[in-house]
């Protein structure tokens, strides 16, 4: 029998308090979770910073790497099987590039690529592709295979009905990361019926569409998503833990070459900061080694970065204001001005961040992010874009909210003992009580 088509001797199963279990059969699945490129996602969280607002919030990748996987498992086992529009050639390939979707991300993955301007989806296709133990297992499914399965996760793919599983406005991705973020955090937002979804779900020419009668489940997911985005997932304190951890690697980064000493060398960065960054390089990268350094910086002799690193470790966030830069930015100029007097570096102690989610789009054909829309598969068998048939859709459809916060250390402008009269000057600025 074909390497692609064996089965293990005995159903293996992983106890998952989303789906109750992860099921695998499949002999090449099972050994793309042993590789240790996929072992290293349980040591990057699936939610970066929120663990500091959210303190259950500790899952990694790992886990929802395979929720991923067993959701497309039992639409293309369960639910597209036998379906005339579906190819059976095509399962494997969608449940390899569900399971491998996140591979490429690094530790506290956003925060991190602004900063050294990388793209995890970029890595992603690199592990598949290169000199890993991925590739190998792959490989072993047919040489093209590795290339097969890096352009759906790139999108570039021809095979767009597998791309739409993958990633879509409904796709398994975000119908996984939903259910355990709010299950993991506490919060109940990210609930909706995906069984009811999963039912509906039909495979169509070059897309996965939804019988009209599951309507009504596909609203309550959109506006689960809506919700999660802006109670978990650009909650400010999580953002505040975000900036300051930014900021630590701007710093860590600037000192770097300035040519300053430091006690404990950032060995694990220099590929970064002298751009000879190589696959190997990151991937020894993860959270534990991240969370070494900053332990070890702050006892640095460099005020800024050891009072950061004690920020971030130690929880000490940054509070915040609300903040429209468009109409305040004379008011930003001044407290930069004030800060520089109080001896206070705003570049990285005055901050603003900004938080913008489109939650669901029509096709705008030519944007910079196309997205593909929500098609409902009707009884007289047309197809209505989501939109044209769901008032409560429509009602948000291609809205951008956009909320801007500017964050600051209370703790510092509230210490009197130097430049007293100026700190109060910022205090009144910011509308802090005194």
């Amino acid at each position: 029998m074909h390497y692609s088509e064996q089965k293990l001797t005995e159903e293996k199963v992983f106890k998952d308090p989303v789906h109750r279990y992860v099921h695998v059969r499949d002999q090449v699945i099972w050994d793309l979770i042993g590789t240790k490129e996929f072992q290293r996602l349980r040591r990057i969280k699936q939610l970066g910073t929120t663990f500091l607002t959210f303190h259950g919030a500790e899952h990694s990748r790992f886990n929802h790497s395979l929720g991923v996987y067993e959701i497309i498992r039992r639409i293309v086992d369960d639910v597209f099987h036998d379906r005339p529009k579906w190819n059976k050639e095509d399962r494997l390939l969608s449940l390899c590039a569900g399971l491998l979707h996140d591979l490429g991300h690094g530790p506290f993955s956003h925060s991190f690529e602004k900063v050294f301007d990388l793209d995890h989806e970029h890595f992603t296709q690199e592990i598949i592709l290169g000199n890993t133990e991925v590739n190998a297992v792959l490989t072993k499914v047919h040489p093209d295979f590795p290339k097969r399965v890096a352009e759906v996760i790139g999108k570039t793919s021809a095979n767009k009905i597998v791309i739409s599983l993958i990633s879509s406005q409904i796709d398994a991705d975000r119908m996984d990361y939903l259910q355990r973020d709010a299950y993991f955090t506490g919060v109940s937002y990210g609930q909706f019926d995906m069984e009811r979804i999963l039912r509906v779900m039909r495979p169509h020419e070059d897309q996965v569409m939804i019988k009209q009668t599951g309507m009504h489940a596909v609203e309550d997911y959109i506006m689960s998503r809506y919700q999660m985005y802006w109670q978990v997932y650009f909650h400010p304190v999580t953002r505040s833990a975000e900036v300051i951890l930014t900021k630590i690697l701007h710093r860590v980064k600037e000192l770097y070459q300035k040519g300053y000493r430091f006690k404990q060398e950032p060995a694990h960065f220099t590929a970064f900061f002298e751009n000879t960054l190589t696959l190997e390089d990151y991937l020894k990268l993860d959270e534990s080694i991240l969370f070494y350094y900053f332990q070890v910086w702050q006892d640095e002799a460099d005020e800024i970065l050891s009072d950061l690193c004690l920020r971030f470790v130690n929880r000490n966030l940054f509070k915040y204001v609300e903040f429209d830069p468009a109409k305040e930015y004379k008011k930003l100029a001044e407290l930069s001005a004030l800060f520089e007097k109080a001896g206070i570096n705003p570049d990285y102690y005055l901050v603003v961040d900004s938080s913008s989610d489109l939650p669901y789009d029509f096709y705008r054909p030519g944007e910079e992010e196309e997205r593909l829309p929500i098609h409902l598969l009707m009884k007289s068998g047309e197809i209505r874009e989501l939109s044209r048939e769901s008032e409560i859709v429509d009602a948000i459809s291609g809205k951008r909210r956009t909320d801007h916060k500017l964050y600051f250390p209370e703790d510092i402008l509230k210490d009197d003992k130097t430049k007293k009269n100026i700190k109060k000057q910022i205090r009144t600025l910011l509308d802090m009580r005194s």
